[in-house]
């Protein structure tokens, strides 16, 4: 049925006033309360939390009255059929393809889901245990990956982003409100179709939507700010176009991480995830940093999660409904053969943040973290990326002169046996961005509490040795060491007022 939608829909998605079927729906759909709040609240905090481990029993029972808010969730996000509510317009859903009708009795040939942005996001329908085998063209729904890209991505307006690998388009309903011009690509024909609903039906026209692999699509462009969640799945073949690439083990987000500067404009930023391998006798760090080496670009890289190829190989083929299945054992016994067979001991998933800042000596900063953050990380990360920056092009000469003025939100903690004159430890803790802590000692603490962009650097450590007792000399000479991390760390700025 959605091999027919080109025709049907793409037509309304494309033209605009041709058909008003898609500003209806989204009418239909607010009014009815079919938004992400209005769900949560249909359904209570335990049938929500249920759906949120793709648990429905919990939302069936919740939505059983038959009153339109929870015949909407069953129809659209359940995947159950339904009665044919007086106020859709099934005719038209069903020739759209969006709906199959027997009688009175209509379901949902597609998933239709409410999107933290307020609009709407449209993909195959949700794949469960006991569902038939998924087809190689499954476009998949916005899920984790999606909304932690999403959080990443800088708040920063652009005059023209690309959204590569756009799947059902979710990245575009975030980049609307900040990019005059929108370009998004997929290798996959049907991803493209649903990503046109996903955006009709939030209201969001004028995107440039192309077909092709990697950049080819784009092979002429520049763009102020790349984003991709791409097919990062590393497994022996390329079974699934939303996931896999085909490409050998990490070697598709390693080329694309490689190929993106060359898209880019002056000052533009790249935002991705990645897997990559953990390989024996290999440091993580050196291969993904290694990806970065040689492209010019400003990096920030960060493991989120690392998981052992088994937890790796289960939680894929969890995500194809494929646990339980026939095949189950063989596919998971080939993955882990593979893996060994490439010494694999785990995967690694995180970010990588690159930046055309025109420098002759561009900086990479790999790192691994797994604690909780301040969202939306994109409303900081270009700071990240200049503290990053900042404090590996600052001369050790310079220092004296910066002015350097204390993070918002950084606390001090000092920690030692009670009653004790001088603490065992002290802690500089960060409550927002990326909430680090670091353990520094008595003058960077000093410098701490009296640093707020008025005063050069090298007064201030001469009026601690004064306190302390200490060798100016000795202080000023400690300092770049002592100090360089913290500002990397964006504990300390450099103020330019």
């Amino acid at each position: 049925m959605l091999l027919t939608l080109r025709g049907r829909w793409g037509r309304w998605c494309e033209n605009g006033p041709v058909n008003d079927l898609p500003d209806r729906l989204r009418e239909l759909l607010l009014d009815a309360g079919y938004t992400i709040d209005g769900v949560r609240e249909r359904l209570g905090e335990v049938a929500a939390t249920a759906l949120s481990r793709e648990e429905t029993v919990p939302a069936l029972r919740a939505t059983r009255d038959g009153d339109l808010l929870g015949t909407l969730i069953r129809l659209w996000w359940l995947g159950v059929p339904v009665d044919a509510p007086a106020a859709l317009p099934v005719a038209e859903l069903a020739a759209a393809g969006l709906v199959t009708a027997e009688a009175d009795r209509i379901t949902a040939t597609v998933h239709l889901q409410p999107w933290e942005t307020g609009g709407y996001v449209v993909s195959d329908r949700k794949v469960r245990p006991g569902d038939p085998a998924l087809r190689r063209d499954h476009v998949v729904g916005a899920g984790g990956a999606s909304a932690n890209l999403a959080q990443l991505a800088s708040r920063r307006p652009v005059e023209r982003a690309l959204d590569l690998g756009t799947g059902c388009g979710v990245q575009v309903l975030h980049l609307a409100d900040r990019a005059r011009e929108i370009v998004a690509t997929d290798v996959n024909p049907r991803a493209l179709e649903l990503a046109r609903l996903s955006w009709a039906l939030s209201g969001i026209k004028g995107v440039d939507a192309r077909q092709g692999s990697l950049f080819d699509p784009v092979a002429d462009d520049r763009f102020d700010l790349i984003v991709a969640n791409p097919p990062f799945v590393i497994s022996p073949g390329g079974r699934f176009t939303y996931r896999e690439s085909g490409f050998e083990a990490d070697g598709f987000c390693r080329d694309l991480v490689r190929l993106a500067p060359r898209f880019l404009a002056p000052e533009g930023t790249c935002q991705l995830l990645a897997n990559w391998l953990h390989v024996d006798g290999e440091d993580w760090r050196d291969r993904v940093g290694g990806w970065l080496t040689g492209t010019g670009c400003d990096g920030w890289v960060v493991q989120r999660d690392v998981q052992d190829p088994a937890e790796y190989v289960e939680l894929w083929l969890r995500d194809a409904a494929e646990q339980g299945t026939s095949r189950y054992r063989e596919l998971y016994d080939d993955w882990l053969g593979w893996f060994a067979s490439m010494n694999v001991t785990g995967v690694g998933f995180g970010w990588i943040t690159m930046h055309d800042s025109g420098s002759l000596d561009p900086v990479v900063r790999v790192e691994e973290f797994g604690q909780r953050v301040e969202l939306p990380v994109g409303g900081y990360v270009d700071g990240v990326l200049d503290s990053i920056t900042r404090a590996h092009r600052l001369a050790d000469a310079e220092l004296p002169t910066a002015r350097l003025a204390l993070a918002d939100g950084v606390l001090e903690e000092r920690i030692g046996p009670p009653g004790a004159e001088d603490p065992a430890r002290i802690i500089l803790r960060q409550t927002r961005g990326l909430r680090r802590s670091a353990q520094v000692g008595t003058v960077e603490a000093a410098l701490a509490g009296v640093c707020d962009g008025e005063y050069p650097l090298d007064p201030l450590l001469a009026a601690i040795a004064e306190l302390t007792g200490e060798n100016p000399d000795d202080l000023r000479a400690k300092a770049p060491e002592a100090l360089r991390p913290l500002i990397a760390e964006g504990f300390f700025h450099i103020s330019t007022g």
